[in-house]
Protein backbone atom coordinates (compact mmCIF):
# COMPACT_ATOMS: atom_id res chain seq x y z
CA UNK A 1 0.00 0.00 0.00
CA UNK A 2 1.47 3.61 -1.06
CA UNK A 3 1.12 6.42 1.62
CA UNK A 4 0.79 9.72 0.56
CA UNK A 5 3.74 11.83 2.65
CA UNK A 6 2.62 13.59 5.41
CA UNK A 7 4.08 16.97 6.51
CA UNK A 8 4.60 19.46 9.66
CA UNK A 9 5.99 23.29 8.27
CA UNK A 10 7.06 25.97 10.87
CA UNK A 11 5.95 28.36 9.14
CA UNK A 12 7.03 31.01 10.73
CA UNK A 13 5.64 34.63 10.38
CA UNK A 14 3.50 35.87 7.30
CA UNK A 15 6.30 37.61 5.86
CA UNK A 16 7.62 34.22 4.03
CA UNK A 17 4.61 34.21 1.73
CA UNK A 18 6.16 37.15 0.33
CA UNK A 19 9.64 36.13 0.50
CA UNK A 20 12.28 33.51 -0.80
CA UNK A 21 14.43 31.91 1.61
CA UNK A 22 15.77 28.12 2.59
CA UNK A 23 12.29 27.66 4.20
CA UNK A 24 10.05 28.78 1.41
CA UNK A 25 12.70 26.68 -0.61
CA UNK A 26 12.22 23.50 0.82
CA UNK A 27 8.23 23.83 1.09
CA UNK A 28 8.15 24.47 -2.64
CA UNK A 29 10.60 21.84 -3.42
CA UNK A 30 8.68 19.23 -1.14
CA UNK A 31 5.60 20.08 -3.25
CA UNK A 32 7.34 19.49 -6.11
CA UNK A 33 7.91 16.00 -5.12
CA UNK A 34 5.23 14.62 -3.44
CA UNK A 35 2.72 12.66 -5.61
CA UNK A 36 0.15 15.18 -6.22
CA UNK A 37 -2.78 15.12 -3.61
CA UNK A 38 -6.34 14.14 -4.16
CA UNK A 39 -6.79 16.93 -1.17
CA UNK A 40 -5.20 18.22 1.01
CA UNK A 41 -6.02 18.28 4.99
CA UNK A 42 -4.73 21.11 6.95
CA UNK A 43 -4.27 21.46 10.87
CA UNK A 44 -3.25 25.51 11.20
CA UNK A 45 -2.33 26.80 14.13
CA UNK A 46 -4.37 29.81 13.61
CA UNK A 47 -8.04 28.00 14.03
CA UNK A 48 -7.63 27.68 17.79
CA UNK A 49 -10.79 27.29 18.87
CA UNK A 50 -13.07 25.55 21.62
CA UNK A 51 -14.37 22.88 19.16
CA UNK A 52 -13.35 20.41 16.81
CA UNK A 53 -14.34 21.19 13.01
CA UNK A 54 -13.73 20.67 9.61
CA UNK A 55 -14.61 23.03 7.04
CA UNK A 56 -17.16 21.96 4.28
CA UNK A 57 -17.19 24.98 2.07
CA UNK A 58 -16.93 24.38 -1.75
CA UNK A 59 -15.03 27.76 -2.32
CA UNK A 60 -13.29 28.73 1.27
CA UNK A 61 -12.55 32.27 1.68
CA UNK A 62 -8.77 33.28 2.26
CA UNK A 63 -8.33 34.60 5.66
CA UNK A 64 -6.30 37.50 6.44
CA UNK A 65 -5.88 36.82 10.19
CA UNK A 66 -3.07 39.13 11.40
CA UNK A 67 -2.55 42.93 11.74
CA UNK A 68 0.10 45.69 10.97
CA UNK A 69 1.87 43.80 7.92
CA UNK A 70 2.29 45.36 4.77
CA UNK A 71 -0.38 45.63 2.50
CA UNK A 72 0.79 43.27 -0.29
CA UNK A 73 -0.06 40.44 2.57
CA UNK A 74 -3.38 41.58 2.89
CA UNK A 75 -3.60 41.41 -0.87
CA UNK A 76 -2.86 37.98 -1.22
CA UNK A 77 -5.38 35.07 -2.18
CA UNK A 78 -5.01 31.41 -2.37
CA UNK A 79 -8.30 30.72 -4.39
CA UNK A 80 -8.13 26.91 -4.04
CA UNK A 81 -11.79 24.92 -3.33
CA UNK A 82 -13.00 23.12 -0.70
CA UNK A 83 -14.04 19.36 -0.95
CA UNK A 84 -17.31 19.13 1.59
CA UNK A 85 -17.32 15.47 0.59
CA UNK A 86 -13.95 14.81 2.40
CA UNK A 87 -14.76 16.99 5.51
CA UNK A 88 -18.18 14.50 5.95
CA UNK A 89 -15.29 11.46 5.32
CA UNK A 90 -13.20 13.07 7.99
CA UNK A 91 -16.18 13.29 10.37
CA UNK A 92 -17.56 9.79 9.80
CA UNK A 93 -13.37 8.38 9.93
CA UNK A 94 -12.89 9.89 13.36
CA UNK A 95 -16.00 8.62 14.96
CA UNK A 96 -16.76 8.30 17.90
CA UNK A 97 -14.62 11.67 18.36
CA UNK A 98 -16.79 14.47 17.09
CA UNK A 99 -16.13 16.84 14.96
CA UNK A 100 -18.62 19.45 12.97
CA UNK A 101 -18.98 20.24 9.83
CA UNK A 102 -18.30 24.34 9.25
CA UNK A 103 -19.63 25.69 5.99
CA UNK A 104 -19.20 29.09 6.77
CA UNK A 105 -17.34 30.63 9.22
CA UNK A 106 -13.95 29.85 8.60
CA UNK A 107 -12.20 29.31 5.30
CA UNK A 108 -7.85 29.38 4.50
CA UNK A 109 -6.22 31.11 6.92
CA UNK A 110 -2.52 32.44 7.07
CA UNK A 111 -0.90 29.85 8.67
CA UNK A 112 -2.08 27.33 5.40
CA UNK A 113 -1.80 29.92 2.77
CA UNK A 114 1.69 31.13 3.46
CA UNK A 115 3.06 27.72 2.89
CA UNK A 116 0.99 26.59 0.14
CA UNK A 117 0.92 29.60 -2.00
CA UNK A 118 4.85 27.79 -1.99
CA UNK A 119 4.42 24.56 -1.92
CA UNK A 120 1.01 24.19 -4.43
CA UNK A 121 1.33 27.60 -5.74
CA UNK A 122 -1.40 26.68 -8.47
CA UNK A 123 -4.03 26.42 -5.79
CA UNK A 124 -5.73 23.89 -7.66
CA UNK A 125 -5.93 21.16 -5.02
CA UNK A 126 -9.02 21.25 -2.93
CA UNK A 127 -8.30 22.14 1.12
CA UNK A 128 -9.97 21.44 4.08
CA UNK A 129 -8.80 22.64 7.54
CA UNK A 130 -9.03 20.64 10.72
CA UNK A 131 -9.49 23.01 13.77
CA UNK A 132 -7.43 22.76 17.11
CA UNK A 133 -9.93 22.27 19.86
CA UNK A 134 -8.05 24.20 22.36
CA UNK A 135 -10.16 22.76 25.42
CA UNK A 136 -8.55 19.26 24.19
CA UNK A 137 -5.31 17.62 25.91
CA UNK A 138 -2.87 16.77 24.21
CA UNK A 139 -3.01 13.13 23.42
CA UNK A 140 -6.77 14.01 21.85
CA UNK A 141 -4.74 15.61 19.19
CA UNK A 142 -2.23 12.83 19.05
CA UNK A 143 -4.95 10.33 18.67
CA UNK A 144 -6.83 12.22 16.13
CA UNK A 145 -4.09 12.44 14.12
CA UNK A 146 -3.97 8.74 14.50
CA UNK A 147 -7.32 8.40 13.43
CA UNK A 148 -6.46 10.24 10.00
CA UNK A 149 -4.23 7.87 8.76
CA UNK A 150 -6.49 5.98 6.49
CA UNK A 151 -6.60 8.98 4.51
CA UNK A 152 -3.08 8.95 3.59
CA UNK A 153 -3.87 5.85 1.82
CA UNK A 154 -6.51 7.63 -0.13
CA UNK A 155 -4.61 10.11 -1.77
CA UNK A 156 -4.34 12.53 0.67
CA UNK A 157 -1.84 15.04 2.12
CA UNK A 158 -2.32 15.83 5.59
CA UNK A 159 0.35 18.84 6.68
CA UNK A 160 0.21 20.22 10.03
CA UNK A 161 1.29 24.23 10.20
CA UNK A 162 2.84 25.59 13.49
CA UNK A 163 6.08 26.02 14.98
CA UNK A 164 7.94 23.44 17.46
CA UNK A 165 9.10 26.57 19.51
CA UNK A 166 6.84 29.93 19.03
CA UNK A 167 7.28 32.51 21.92
CA UNK A 168 6.34 36.13 20.95
CA UNK A 169 7.16 37.54 23.74
CA UNK A 170 11.12 36.90 23.44
CA UNK A 171 11.40 37.47 20.19
CA UNK A 172 14.56 39.27 19.81
CA UNK A 173 15.24 40.72 16.24
CA UNK A 174 19.59 41.01 16.94
CA UNK A 175 19.10 36.98 17.11
CA UNK A 176 17.63 36.40 13.40
CA UNK A 177 19.53 33.14 12.78
CA UNK A 178 19.68 31.84 16.07
CA UNK A 179 17.68 30.54 18.80
CA UNK A 180 18.15 31.13 22.88
CA UNK A 181 19.52 28.21 24.84
CA UNK A 182 16.28 27.03 26.36
CA UNK A 183 14.70 27.44 22.61
CA UNK A 184 17.45 25.01 20.69
CA UNK A 185 17.30 22.37 23.85
CA UNK A 186 13.72 21.61 23.22
CA UNK A 187 13.66 21.92 19.62
CA UNK A 188 16.95 19.53 19.95
CA UNK A 189 14.21 17.20 22.65
CA UNK A 190 11.45 17.67 19.54
CA UNK A 191 13.69 17.04 17.02
CA UNK A 192 15.24 13.65 18.31
CA UNK A 193 11.35 12.17 19.64
CA UNK A 194 10.19 12.93 15.15
CA UNK A 195 12.98 11.14 14.44
CA UNK A 196 13.42 8.51 16.84
CA UNK A 197 10.08 7.87 18.48
CA UNK A 198 7.06 10.02 17.46
CA UNK A 199 4.75 7.68 19.96
CA UNK A 200 6.52 10.07 22.38
CA UNK A 201 5.57 13.22 21.23
CA UNK A 202 2.70 13.63 24.03
CA UNK A 203 5.56 13.92 26.69
CA UNK A 204 7.18 16.66 25.38
CA UNK A 205 4.80 18.93 27.26
CA UNK A 206 6.93 17.46 30.31
CA UNK A 207 9.87 18.69 29.12
CA UNK A 208 11.53 21.16 31.38
CA UNK A 209 12.01 24.25 28.75
CA UNK A 210 8.32 23.65 27.59
CA UNK A 211 6.62 26.30 29.13
CA UNK A 212 8.96 28.97 27.91
CA UNK A 213 9.05 27.23 24.08
CA UNK A 214 5.60 27.28 24.01
CA UNK A 215 3.72 29.45 26.60
CA UNK A 216 0.21 29.40 24.52
CA UNK A 217 0.36 25.29 22.53
CA UNK A 218 -1.24 26.19 19.45
CA UNK A 219 1.33 26.47 17.40
CA UNK A 220 3.14 23.01 19.17
CA UNK A 221 -0.27 20.99 18.75
CA UNK A 222 -0.04 20.83 14.91
CA UNK A 223 3.19 18.78 15.22
CA UNK A 224 1.22 16.24 17.43
CA UNK A 225 -1.37 14.96 14.73
CA UNK A 226 2.23 14.30 12.57
CA UNK A 227 3.15 12.48 15.02
CA UNK A 228 0.12 10.48 15.94
CA UNK A 229 0.13 9.66 11.99
CA UNK A 230 3.50 8.81 11.88
CA UNK A 231 2.86 5.84 14.68
CA UNK A 232 -0.16 4.62 13.22
CA UNK A 233 2.11 4.08 10.10
CA UNK A 234 5.28 2.75 12.41
CA UNK A 235 7.29 5.66 10.46
CA UNK A 236 9.67 8.18 11.79
CA UNK A 237 10.00 11.30 10.57
CA UNK A 238 12.63 13.06 8.30
CA UNK A 239 13.51 16.74 9.04
CA UNK A 240 13.03 18.62 5.84
CA UNK A 241 15.09 21.67 7.29
CA UNK A 242 15.32 23.19 10.50
CA UNK A 243 16.75 27.07 11.78
CA UNK A 244 15.54 29.81 13.92
CA UNK A 245 14.14 32.85 13.49
CA UNK A 246 14.38 36.33 16.19
CA UNK A 247 15.58 33.64 19.26
CA UNK A 248 12.32 32.45 19.88
CA UNK A 249 10.85 30.58 16.62
CA UNK A 250 11.98 27.48 15.81
CA UNK A 251 11.59 27.04 11.94
CA UNK A 252 11.98 23.08 11.44
CA UNK A 253 10.20 21.65 9.04
CA UNK A 254 9.19 17.90 9.24
CA UNK A 255 8.13 15.15 6.39
CA UNK A 256 6.47 11.24 6.96
CA UNK A 257 7.55 9.48 4.30
CA UNK A 258 8.71 12.56 2.01
CA UNK A 259 12.12 12.28 -0.21
CA UNK A 260 14.81 14.59 1.00
CA UNK A 261 14.76 17.81 -0.54
CA UNK A 262 17.30 20.33 -1.70
CA UNK A 263 17.55 23.97 -0.43
CA UNK A 264 20.16 25.94 -2.61
CA UNK A 265 19.33 29.29 -0.62
CA UNK A 266 21.05 29.94 2.90
CA UNK A 267 18.83 33.00 3.65
CA UNK A 268 17.23 33.23 6.85
CA UNK A 269 13.38 33.93 7.47
CA UNK A 270 12.54 37.64 6.76
CA UNK A 271 12.56 40.44 9.74
CA UNK A 272 8.88 41.26 11.46
CA UNK A 273 7.34 44.74 11.21
CA UNK A 274 8.32 46.96 13.77
CA UNK A 275 5.31 45.85 15.93
CA UNK A 276 4.55 45.32 19.66
CA UNK A 277 4.49 41.43 20.25
CA UNK A 278 0.67 41.69 21.40
CA UNK A 279 -0.35 43.41 18.07
CA UNK A 280 0.93 40.56 16.10
CA UNK A 281 -0.77 37.32 14.80
CA UNK A 282 1.60 34.91 13.66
Amino acid sequence: MTLMPAVFFGHGTPMNALDSNRYTESWRAFGAEVPRPRAIVMVSAHWYINASAVTAMARPKTIHDFYGFPAELFAMDYPAPGDPGLAEEIAELVQPTWIGIDVDSWGIDHGAWSVLVHAFPDADIPVVQLSINATKPFDYHFDLGAKLAPLRAAGVLIVGSGNVVHNLQRIDPRRPDSAFDWAQRFDDAAAAVMTGTPADAVRLEKHPDFVRAAPTPDHFIPLLYVAGLAAAAGQTADVLVDGYAMGSLSMASYAIGGRDVDVDSDRGAPPLPNLPADEMNI
